[in-house]
């Protein structure tokens, strides 16, 4: 909630900084140096735990989904799940 408040004022002293500039080329600089590029970066990085803790929770989802597909009839019957494995043991 903070980061938003931030960003909207931030975009708000931006916006205005723009405004008072002599042309549309110092604007859109000034928009696009002091707003847009810094924020970008500040809200990625910013952003990396809640990324990293939505990136765990779907491979802890994951994960039993994986383990029960892996304890399939192949490993039933003592064959390798992977292709090629057996090409690998056999002599033939």
């Amino acid at each position: 909630m903070i980061r938003i408040v931030v960003t909207i004022g931030w975009l708000y002293v931006v916006v205005l900084m723009a405004a008072t500039q002599d042309g549309w080329l110092a604007a859109l600089g000034t928009l696009v140096f002091y707003a847009l590029l810094p924020l970008g970066i500040l809200l990625y990085v910013l952003g990396a735990p809640a990324r990293g803790r939505r990136r765990r929770a779907a491979e802890a989802r994951e994960a039993p989904a994986a383990a029960s597909r892996g304890s399939g009839v192949a490993a039933e019957v003592g064959t390798s799940a992977t292709p090629g494995a057996s090409a690998a043991r056999d002599p033939d």
